[in-house]
């Protein structure tokens, strides 16, 4: 095994969705897992917020994201954008459906 496979290794890696973009090169991605509850055995759905890198800005609200371990980019940031594994619905209303006069 040669020092360069050494140091190569397998990055963490997560599937959430994006939950915001209003930030500049950044968007904050929310990953469910299910796990049983310690005592009542029940199955809950726990999710945590991890603030990724987006450097392109490709990502957008709703859309399924996979994010990838990295070194430290800010105070918060520690995950990078993958892909966008499936882009949300865009759904778009035309202003004679809200009864507004335009």
């Amino acid at each position: 095994m040669t020092m360069a496979e050494e140091k190569k290794q397998i990055k963490n890696e997560k599937l959430g969705e994006v939950v915001s973009t209003k930030m500049a090169k950044t968007i904050v991605v929310a990953v469910s897992r299910r796990v049983p509850h310690p005592l009542y055995k029940r199955i809950v759905t726990k999710r945590k917020k991890f603030y990724a890198h987006d450097e392109d800005g490709t990502a957008k609200t709703g859309d399924i994201v996979r994010i990838i371990e990295c070194r430290p980019l800010s105070k918060l940031k520690r995950w990078r954008l993958g892909e966008v594994v499936r882009r949300a619905a865009l759904v778009t209303v035309a202003p004679k459906d809200l009864d507004v006069k335009v």
